[in-house]
This record gives C-alpha cells, structure tokens and sequence, in this order.
C-alpha cells in the first residue's frame, strides 16, 4: 500500500501492465511498448469541496479499474512502484463489471 495519499478530487492509479508481445506475436522492449492508458485506482481524495465549504464525493472509488488518456495526470513513484496522480475530471471510463454507482438502471 503507497503512502501517497491524493487531496479532493484526485486519485492515485496504478496503470496495468504494458503487452509484452506484439499481436504478431513478436517480443517488445521496453522503448517500444506504450503507456497503457487503463490502471486501478489505489487510493482517492476526500471528493472536492463546493463555494460553501461542502464536500461533494468522487464518482470512482478504491479497486476500480479506469481509462485515461496517454498524457493526464503525474507521475511519481515510490518504493519502486510508477504511479499516477489525476483528477478525477481525467478518468475517461470505468470498466469494472460492476455498475457505477450513480447509474440509473434501465427498464
């Protein structure tokens, strides 16, 4: 567990592994792989806080699986771990199976 802990509305992600192997099967190294753009979330904010001081909590929580793009966020590291530090306005999508928790279901 990183001793990183994100303010307000950001998260920290850990991205997903790089393919190590082309679709032809051919292997890459490491300058020819690109910057996986899913990651899970591994901590987040308290959510950001409103004009009048109230908080409004994040859409995404701790486990999530999560798309963004190539170039958002930071990057740190720690202990040896690359981890990335985002907005929550950054996310593109959660891809977790479960439903995301302020959908409306359909009838």
């Amino acid at each position: 567990m990183p001793k990183i802990k994100p303010l307000n509305d950001r998260v920290l992600i850990e991205r997903v592994e790089a393919d190590e192997k082309s679709a032809g099967g051919i292997l890459l190294p490491d300058s020819a792989k690109e910057k996986p753009t899913e990651g899970r979330i591994v901590a987040t904010g308290d959510g950001r806080r409103t004009d009048k001081g109230e908080r409004i909590p994040l859409s995404v929580s701790k486990g999530d699986r999560v798309l963004f793009s190539s170039y958002a966020g930071t990057a740190v590291k720690e202990a040896g771990h690359e981890y990335l530090i985002l907005d929550e306005s950054e996310i593109l999508a959660v891809v977790d199976d479960k439903p995301f928790p302020k959908a409306k279901k359909k009838k």
